[in-house]
Parts: structure tokens; C-alpha cells; sequence
């Protein structure tokens, strides 16, 4: 997939592009790939692959630097060609925290007497759990074959609490700049997400491949429109389109005639009228007087 949309992108001629990918993009030969032409990458890595390069990277002592409210970033240098930058989010490692706390109560709960179990049935309950990966993460068998807590286990995650790794084949790019590149991901698939559920991209129902294709262009110049408006007003598409329901349209009828007034508009909807350099909609729609009629 990467080869395919990455030979497309050559009809754009655009000087330099960073590719931006998840973990499951990150083997050496799409990396390789997406440095052909000068062009660099973001990509997460696997913090708990056990690979020589993440455990370097969280070995390094070094300060976080503040991004944003939530977030915090490290850059560590452990060869010549790629940068690594260790993200961390204070509300995601809470997050991270909590959830663990409620995964090793829940193991305790359900190894708790197990040492007065036959052999046979503790190796029952071990192949059971093993098929629950929450649980298992933080499980270990002695060398009796007794079901305890990983202590070890149980440290080694905490200090992961909150954190993500990337990589970036950039040498000038700001540790930031690549903490953030790497979020608006979420964006991406958020913009999925409304192509297939608010804008409701699928299913298609036409025949004719053409037709189809002229569909899917309308969907995808949609959310374009969409994603313009979000960052030009800095508002989310959900929270313009609860503000501007409110705007509503009376219809007055009298002796004289009849005509449509629209109700005065909020705050809100004059702030995102004027950032998107939308003229104010009339205040008196139509009129129509009684002889008109």
C-alpha cells in the first residue's frame, strides 16, 4: 500500500513530503521506501517490541520538554541516521495507570487460592487466562507451579505509562513539530470515520464506475470543505453545526402581506461567519405584501 499511494504522489510534484505512519508501517523496507526522492518520515515504533533500539531510547536520562497541557516530549539520539522522540501524556499514563490497577486486582481475584489447587488444575487456570492478554501481561508461574503477580512485569509497564515512541528520518524537524505531526493521525482517522459514518461514504449504491467515482469525489470534497472550516475557525465541524441549528427563519403573515425574518444571530455564529469571511445573512429573508399575493 505504501509503494502504491507513494508512486501516486509523483502527478502532485511537491517538493518534499513527511510521510506520517503508525507502528504498523515501520519495517526497514517502507522506511527505505518512503526516504526515496528526499522525502522523510514519522512513524511510531513498538515500545515493547524488545528491540535494541527501544530499549536504548528508554534507557536515556534527559528532561521532557512541554508541548501542549497534555503533552510532553524527549529526544534521544542513539545512532547517525534516525531520531527517536519519547512522547508522554500525563492524562494517558493516569489513564494507563488505572486501567492496570484494575487488571492486576482482577488477576489477584482470580488467582487467589490457586496454591491449594492440584498441579493439573492450576495449568487448567494458566491456559485459561493465557487467552486473556490483559491479564496474562502481568502473570508469571514459579518454578513450583504456583500462579503469582509479575512484580517485575508490573514496574517495567509503569514506567511506560503515558508513553509513545517515534521515529523521524528528518534532521532538522523540531521534536515538537514531530510529536504533533504525528497526532494529526487521529485527524486522519477521524476523517475516515466521518467519510463513512456522517458523510456516509458507504454503502454506495450506484452501478456504473464512473458514477461510483464521481460519488466518492463529492465525499471526499466534503470533508476537504469540512477539515477547511475546522481549521480556519479553530471549531470542530459537530460544535458549528449545533451552533448555527439554532439560527431559525419566522414566517410573519398580516393584512398587509407576509415575510420571512431570520432571529438575530449569537456571538458564536457572527465569530465564525467573519473568520470564515462569510457575509452576514439578511435579517429580513423575503417579503411579500398582500397584493403581491
Amino acid at each position: 500500500m505504501i509503494r502504491q499511494v507513494k508512486d501516486d504522489m509523483r502527478d502532485w510534484t511537491l517538493s518534499k513530503i513527511v510521510w506520517v505512519g503508525d507502528r504498523g508501517f515501520a519495517s526497514a523496507d517502507n522506511r527505505r521506501y518512503l526516504r526515496q526522492g528526499d522525502h522523510h518520515y514519522i512513524i511510531g515504533e513498538r515500545l515493547r517490541s524488545g528491540s535494541a533500539e527501544a530499549k536504548a531510547t528508554l534507557s536515556r536520562q534527559g528532561r521532557y520538554q512541554d508541548v501542549a497541557e497534555n503533552l510532553k516530549v524527549k529526544e534521544v539520539r542513539i545512532g547517525e541516521a534516525d531520531r527517536f522522540v519519547i512522547c508522554f501524556n500525563p492524562e494517558g499514563a493516569a489513564r494507563d495507570a488505572a486501567i492496570r490497577e484494575r487488571l492486576i486486582a482482577q488477576l489477584e481475584e482470580v488467582i487467589a487460592g490457586t496454591d491449594t489447587l492440584s498441579a493439573t488444575k492450576r495449568a487448567e487456570l494458566r491456559g485459561v487466562i493465557s487467552t486473556k492478554p490483559g491479564l496474562n501481561r502481568y502473570l508469571r508461574t514459579t518454578p513450583n507451579g504456583l500462579l503469582r503477580i509479575d512484580a517485575a512485569k508490573v514496574k517495567a509497564e509503569a514506567n511506560l505509562d503515558g508513553k509513545y515512541l517515534l521515529r523521524c528520518s528528518d534532521p532538522k524537524l523540531p521534536a515538537e513539530d514531530i510529536a504533533v505531526g504525528y497526532k494529526q493521525l487521529l485527524e486522519v482517522e477521524r476523517g475516515w470515520r466521518d467519510m463513512k459514518q456522517v458523510i456516509d461514504l458507504r454503502p454506495v449504491y450506484h452501478r456504473l464506475e464512473e458514477r461510483i467515482r464521481a460519488h466518492v469525489i463529492l465525499c471526499w470534497l466534503t470533508l476537504l470543505l469540512i477539515r477547511i472550516i475546522e481549521t480556519t475557525t479553530g471549531t470542530t465541524w459537530t460544535r458549528i453545526r449545533q451552533e448555527f441549528d439554532l439560527l431559525t427563519v419566522a414566517t410573519l403573515t398580516g393584512p398587509t402581506g407576509t415575510f420571512r425574518q431570520r432571529a438575530e444571530l449569537t456571538e458564536p455564529q457572527r465569530d465564525i461567519l467573519a473568520k470564515l469571511d462569510i457575509p452576514t445573512p439578511k435579517k429580513i429573508v423575503e417579503a411579500i405584501s398582500a397584493a403581491d399575493a
